[in-house]
């Protein structure tokens, strides 16, 4: 059972003589470098995330093409500018114990990675010229192999910065190159004429390979940096699986049956991310039954609606015992596979 401390509580350990005066600060202080993202969710913490985000949106996707009439000398000066003074700023707040907007303003500096090395391609003459692409905005919007050196340099620089400001957020740009990498890596392989059908398989083997990474990774620190790299290869993973067409009702099932492997993970990892993409699965394939095979049938809501009660029972006896169907369902793997989990968290 998780106990969460709050301030209040030290307070009348003090007044108690449990904690000698100066204690609840030192005692709380060490808490929250132990752990930070699991501290109290105040507001203030909703505050810093949502002004990381509006950084990250203003110079990302809604980079307005006013700013692409500036130059790429004033692009790289401004990017490189805004990411020395968020790391700075960033550091200075995590040694002051200001841990969580100090993580932030680090993940808001990885984050202008990409805009630095667009203007650094174009202002060297390096940027692709076939390409048709000539605005930053088109990052967030058109598959091109020419994108590959800024979701790679994020990348690097995300690492960097995690052994700079180890805070789990920090992840996320790097998730979010790894995903738009995933669908980037389509042209370089198979050329400018790839089709569908060979960009929904990279992205189902490029999400795979992530969701491995982050398997290999869960578990090996107190900070869970696995999260981001999950959400990246099940987005690239599960994208691409639903994505490919079926015409046969053999491959139909087997998404269904890929998709109730994801919510096994779930409960092996106790991971809730892939439930949440394992249900989404189930739910299109049910939504597919329903449209399609029993367009005509009465019974077909009635039973739908009798494993929906089912499916929320299950949810309540999970509730009491995950831990127990955590380990059964890990007894039943090969010894020589389990020392690849990560220890459950509690």
């Amino acid at each position: 059972m998780r106990l969460t401390i709050q301030t209040g509580d030290l307070n009348k350990a003090v007044a108690a003589g449990v904690l000698a005066p100066g204690q609840d600060a030192a005692l709380l202080s060490f808490l929250q470098q132990k752990n930070p993202e699991q501290a109290s969710f105040q507001l203030a913490h909703v505050a810093y995330y949502f002004g990381a985000m509006l950084i990250i949106g203003a110079m990302g996707w809604l980079l307005t093409e006013a700013w692409m009439s500036l130059g790429e000398g004033a692009l790289l000066l401004i990017s490189a500018a805004y990411m020395l003074v968020f790391t700075l700023c960033g550091r200075s707040m995590w040694q002051c114990g200001q841990q969580i907007p100090g993580g932030l303003l680090g993940a808001v500096a990885v984050s202008m990675t990409p805009l630095l090395i667009f203007a650094v391609q174009r202002l060297m003459g390096w940027w692709p010229q076939d390409d048709g692409l000539g605005s930053y905005n088109d990052y967030y919007k058109y598959v091109q192999s020419g994108w590959l050196a800024m979701e790679a340099g994020t990348l690097i620089v995300g690492l960097l910065m995690l052994r700079l400001l180890p805070f789990p957020f920090i992840v996320m740009p790097m998730a979010i190159a790894l995903w738009f990498m995933s669908m980037d890596l389509t042209e370089l392989l198979y050329g400018s004429s790839f089709d569908w059908e060979q960009r929904r398989w990279t992205s189902l083997w490029f999400g795979l390979l992530v969701l491995l990474a982050s398997l290999w990774v869960d578990g090996r620190s107190q900070r869970d940096y696995a999260f981001w790299g999950y959400l990246a290869g099940l987005l690239a993973f599960w994208g691409g699986l639903t994505s490919m067409d079926s015409n046969s009702e053999l491959g139909k099932a087997l998404y269904c049956l890929i998709n109730l492997g994801l919510m096994a993970v779930a409960v092996l990892l106790r991971r809730s991310l892939f439930m949440v993409f394992g249900a989404l699965g189930v739910a299109t394939y049910l939504g597919y039954l329903s449209y399609e095979v029993f367009a005509d049938s009465l019974l077909f809501p009635i039973i739908l609606s009798l494993l929906g009660l089912a499916v929320i029972a299950l949810g309540l006896v999970y509730q009491k015992r995950r831990d127990a169907f955590s380990e059964q369902l890990r007894s039943k793997i090969p010894a020589s596979w389990q020392r690849f989990l990560p220890a459950l968290r509690r």
